[in-house]
């Protein structure tokens, strides 16, 4: 009964975490912000349940690095490096004032069409993050000609995986993220970042995509769409109205722990080793890409000794002589003589004739009747 009235409770605050979690004092908050976010920073700190900030990094394809072209468009391509410098350098001069204060750190990419292995280096180029540091690529939608394409999106977790060794975690709305589940055998690495949950209503019990992700690492529950000037799920002091607001499935110190998060969830090892499948120079010229095909990782020390024993005990079974049957061997007549009277009697006995001159009580072959212990008996 005890046992049983435990796992309701866990089974209730389990669902709590998809419907307005964020109301539980022990529910961790995070700030997620862009450039043109104003932020009171000492205000923000006297928020206690904010643990952490994430700030948006890069955006699509770098800048060009000359300009050329009309006048026009030298003048747009200058205003494009002057907004990338002025954005990085907020983003650097917001790092070290976030992480002062005591809160973990993240960037995300927004992810456009184009060339996803530059995105991804213009992202760790821009961002240069520490061991500590989250990274996150943000989808916006499956949309491929506003968006980056599902297929380019993988292409770009494999580069950051190249670059710095561990995995964004993934920012989508519950349309995209229930068609990367359904379609997973497709979309083998999208489909196993944490999950960054963008969803605007009280309850996503119905519409997460449980099936796949137990849970999500974020849930992104307040923004512009559903936080205004007369109400707001959640107000984060030191923040705008059209501030976006997350809250974590665990308390302030179990976001702490996981964080910057950067696996795979539930991965054969195998997901992630590629190599690139080579390109011809005329294809080069079309302006293909270089594709990464999926290879088997190499086995481990414990799977090559395991391997080599067995290998070498069947082969030493091979060139051991297999165990001969000695007959027994007969001395003399008296030996044949005797076998051939033993041959003769289990004949008789099986046949039910008594073997002549043979005392079959004697040899075991009738068992004696027991004597009468009763009047009755006898």
């Amino acid at each position: 009964m005890l046992a049983a009235g435990l796992a309701a409770v866990t089974s209730l605050a389990a669902a709590s975490d998809f419907s307005e979690p964020w109301k539980r004092q022990d529910r961790a908050l995070v700030i997620d912000a862009y450039e043109y976010n104003p932020i009171d920073w000492n205000a923000l700190a006297s928020d206690k349940r904010v643990v952490g900030f994430i700030n948006k990094a890069s955006d699509g394809m770098p800048p060009p690095y000359s300009c050329s072209g009309t006048e026009t468009e030298q003048r747009l391509c200058k205003a494009l490096w002057k907004r990338h410098a002025v954005t990085r350098e907020l983003f650097q001069t917001r790092k070290v004032v976030a992480k002062a204060l005591g809160l973990e750190w993240g960037a995300y990419h927004l992810a456009r069409p184009g060339n996803p292995v530059e995105q991804a280096d213009n992202f760790v180029d821009f961002v240069e993050p520490g061991p500590d540091d989250l990274l996150a690529l943000d989808i916006e939608d499956n949309d491929p000609e506003k968006w980056m394409s599902l297929e380019d999106a993988e292409e770009f977790v494999r580069q950051v995986h190249r670059r710095v060794g561990r995995f964004p975690i993934l920012y989508t709305n519950e349309v995209t993220a229930s068609h990367i589940a359904a379609n997973r055998y497709r979309y083998r690495l999208l489909s196993r970042l944490p999950l960054w949950y963008a969803r605007y209503k009280p309850e996503v019990g119905a519409s997460f995509p449980k099936g796949h992700w137990s849970s999500y690492a974020l849930w992104q529950f307040a923004a512009q769409a559903n936080c205004g000037r007369l109400s707001c799920p959640y107000r984060a002091a030191g923040t705008p109205s059209d501030i976006d607001i997350n809250v974590a499935p665990m308390d302030a110190a179990e976001l702490r722990g996981q964080w910057p998060f950067g696996a795979l969830i539930d991965v054969p090892v195998d997901y992630l080793a590629s190599v690139p499948v080579p390109l011809s120079r005329e294809a080069g010229l079309r302006g293909e890409r270089i594709t990464y095909a999926a290879v088997a990782a190499p086995p481990t020390l414990d799977e090559l000794g395991a391997a080599l024993k067995a290998r070498w005990v069947a082969l030493r079974n091979a060139f051991r002589r297999p165990p001969l049957l000695v007959a027994k061997q007969m001395r003399g007549i008296a030996d044949y003589v005797a076998a051939a009277r033993q041959r003769k009697q289990a004949v008789l006995v099986s046949q039910g004739t008594p073997p002549v001159n043979v005392d079959l009580i004697a040899t075991g072959s009738i068992k004696p009747a027991k004597a009468a212990t009763t009047p009755a008996d006898r």
